[in-house]
Formats: structure tokens, sequence, C-alpha cells
């Protein structure tokens, strides 16, 4: 192999991408430079400079050439031109490799599932997904998973959950499921790097990715003041005045956050109603209290404007006092407010990644979630498919709390066990007679 590029990357403190794009190129089995320009003006101008006016990290080089930030390194390395630039790229073999049970996704419930499939000598493969750690990476505090009475943070309980699967046995890979074949036993599953890969069992665990909003000026600032990762990119926008759009738990702990570093914190809001827990209402509360947070309600954000040279200039709402007012742009009483604004955060919700199940027997909800089996006795996380389980925030659009992802990545985990004992797993067989067993 000739001589390994030079790769840099430019990262910050408690910056879970940053963590994701280091643990990329470890996984890889390459070497690299970072530089941490948290507190160092002069690095940070240098990294700006470099990445074409973008202020958000991680920011990765390799042989001076800016590849960009993790979404731009993880779609590289999805379409494998990443492992080109690196030199390791590696020819195709001599067939597709056989797992007996691929996890997709890399969250709590692909990792719980992980844990549990090992210790049951199911030999499971993880599929990272887009978002290595799932959404709990981009949070800083877990007070709520049982066991850490004094909390733990999101990145090392997945980085805890990783090692504990590990230990009995499951590999953790990256990459990034496209396409699964479900006409004929063992299933067909694609990767986004065109790897080919069969399996006896699949569990879709691959979560949700952060919804944005569709606005103008939203995709054109993506990097440069409008973000959906308040922990990634808020330390960048010290003593601005910020914009946190939402009005979950997300919402309210990303606006929290944020008045570590910005002057004030406006959390906008369509309606007077909330739905985060009162944890974090009366955990907001106190900062408003306090004049770091002010709420607005009854409003939307429906432009962002600005450039990539400046970042954010301004941000134009519209207000209603009756709630939704970009649904009644027309009514007098609908105003337009411009917000003079360094950063917007986008809370929203999050779509799930359940694409690549499209056009298989497994359904879908009209919003993208899998239907499960449910109910209270075994193959609660059946679907449509046997042999496919879903499990996490691919399945529950309701809870979507931390734990009851790992209960639902358990629940798939132990289901395709059953399903492996029982089943009639000869090759070629379409899938319908192959789940004979399940009788």
């Amino acid at each position: 192999m000739s001589e390994q590029p030079r790769v840099e990357i430019y990262t910050k403190e408690d910056c879970p991408y940053c963590r994701k794009a280091k643990d990329l190129f470890d996984s890889k089995g390459v070497d690299y430079e970072t530089y941490n320009v948290t507190g160092d003006d002069d690095l940070f101008e240098e990294m700006v400079e470099r990445a074409d006016g973008r202020k958000t990290a991680p920011e990765v080089f390799v042989d001076d050439e800016l590849i960009g930030g993790w979404d731009d390194t993880q779609a590289l390395d999805e379409s494998g031109e990443l492992d080109e630039k690196l030199g390791i790229a590696d020819d195709a073999g001599d067939g597709p490799e056989h797992r007996r049970l691929v996890v997709s996704g890399s969250g709590i419930a692909g990792l719980t599932a992980a844990i549990y499939a090992a210790r049951s000598n199911n030999d499971p493969l993880v599929l990272q997904g887009d978002e290595p750690g799932g959404q709990l990476t981009l949070t800083t505090d877990v007070e709520n998973y049982p066991g850490f009475p004094e909390g733990i943070s999101g990145p090392e309980l997945v980085d805890q959950m990783k090692e504990q699967a590990e230990r009995f046995g499951a590999e953790i890979r990256n990459g990034v499921v496209a396409d699964v074949d479900d006409s004929a036993r063992p299933y067909r599953v694609e990767l986004s790097n065109g790897d080919v890969l069969t399996a006896d069992a699949f569990i879709a665990a691959s979560g949700a990715s952060a919804r944005t909003l569709g606005v103008p000026g939203e995709d054109e600032l993506m990097g440069y003041g409008v973000s959906t990762c308040a922990t990634c990119d808020g330390a960048f926008f010290r003593d601005e005045d910020m914009i946190v759009v939402g009005g979950g738990d997300a919402a309210f702990e990303e606006a929290d956050f944020l008045t570590k570093f910005a002057d004030t914190v406006y959390l906008v809001h369509r309606r007077e109603n909330f739905r985060a827990e009162d944890y974090w209402v009366d955990r907001v509360q106190e900062k408003v209290d306090a004049g770091d947070i002010e709420i607005i309600e009854n409003a939307e954000l429906v432009e962002v404007h600005g450039s990539v040279e400046d970042g954010v200039d301004y941000a134009e709402l519209v207000r209603h006092p009756e709630g939704y007012p970009s649904e009644k742009l027309d009514d007098p009483e609908t105003e337009t407010v411009e917000m003079d604004v360094g950063a917007v955060f986008l809370a929203i919700g999050h779509t799930p990644n359940t694409e690549y199940l499209e056009g298989t027997g497994v359904e879908l909800d009209e919003a993208g979630y899998i239907k499960t089996e449910g109910g209270t006795g075994g193959g609660q996380t059946k679907t449509g498919v046997p042999g496919i389980f879903g499990a996490g925030d691919v399945v529950d659009f309701h809870y979507q709390q931390a734990v009851t992802a790992a209960g639902m990545g358990c629940k798939a985990a132990l289901d395709a066990d059953d399903y492996l004992e029982t089943a009639d797993l000869g090759a070629g067989q379409p899938a319908t007679e192959a789940a004979a067993g399940d009788d």
C-alpha cells in the first residue's frame, strides 16, 4: 500500500460529531492529527479560513484537501470515496459476506439488541449507520437512565454499551444500510458504499434523524449559523443572541445548554402549549426568570437571512395570537418580526430512518415508522416479514426514551433468537416459505 495520506481533524470539546469522525478513522486504522479549537482563537480562525468559512466542528482534511464536516465525511465513506482517498479501498471479494444476524443502527436499541444477541451466540453484526451511537450521543447529560444516580453523558453511556456488546462477541462496523431485499432467504442487505451482505435475520434499529423546516436560507446556512446540534456548535457563537425552534424535550434541553454561551436564547414555538416534560419546563423557567431565556409563543421561523461569508444576519418570524401563524399569513393579526441573532438551532423532532425498507413486506405508517406486532406476548417486535424485527425510534414515535429503546432492543434480540432457532433457513427459499417454522 502506498504511503498513508495526512489526515487532519479540527475538533472542539464536548463535540459528539468530532468523536464520530475520530471513531471512523480509528475503525479504519488510519492515523490522524487533531487540533482542538476550544479556547484557541488563532486555531479557530485557521480552521474557518481552511474550511471556506464554516464555523462548525469537526472539519476534516486529507492531504490538505477539505473533506468537510461529519456529514460530508460520512457521505464519502458511504460512497467508498473516502477509502479511495485514504488508499485503503479493497477489491470486491468472491461473494457477499453472510451473517446469522445483522443489526442496523448503533443507538441504545441496536446496542442492547447486540448485547442480548451476542449472549445467545447469534454472532450479531452491528452496522453503525448515519449517526453512530444514535441521538443519545448529542445529549450532554442523561439523568433518567436507571443505574446512574449522578447521571451520565450520552456518549459515555453509548461507549460503555459498545464495550459490553463487543465483550460478548458482537462485531460493530461502519456502514449504512441502503436496501434490503426480502424476496428470498437469506435476505440481501446492500450498504450505501455498494457492499453486500446476506443475513438470516435482521433487526431494524436505525433510529431517526433530525428534522428541518425547509424554509429559505436553512440549507444555505447549515453549518454557517444554522444547526441541529447545540452541543456541537453552540460554543462557536459565544455572546450572540440565539434562537432555538421547538417545543419538546430536545428544544428545552438545547435552550438550557445554550445559556452557557449565548447573550439571550429565544425559544420559539408555534403554539402556547409545550410537549416538554415538567422537569425541562421548570428548568427553563428558572433561566427565563434569570433573564437568560425568552420564550416566544405562537411564532414560527419562516426565513434565515445571511451569507456563507458572514453567517446568520437575522431571522424572520411570523406571529399570530392563536398560534400556527404560517397557516394564517393573510390574516391581519399575523405580524412579521425580524430578530437580530447570530445562530439558529432546530429541535423540531425526527424522521425515522426506514427508507431502506420501502419496497419490502415490512409495513410502514405514513410517517415512515415501522408497524410491529405489539401486544403482550412474545414476538412483539415482529414485522410483516418473518425474520425482520423493529426496535427503538424506528418504531416508537410516542415514548422516544433511551430506556424504552433499550427494552425494545432486548425484545427484538429475543424475538430474533426464537426465530433463528425455529425457522427453516434454507437458502433460496421465498421468505414466506422459510418462515413456516413460526407457525
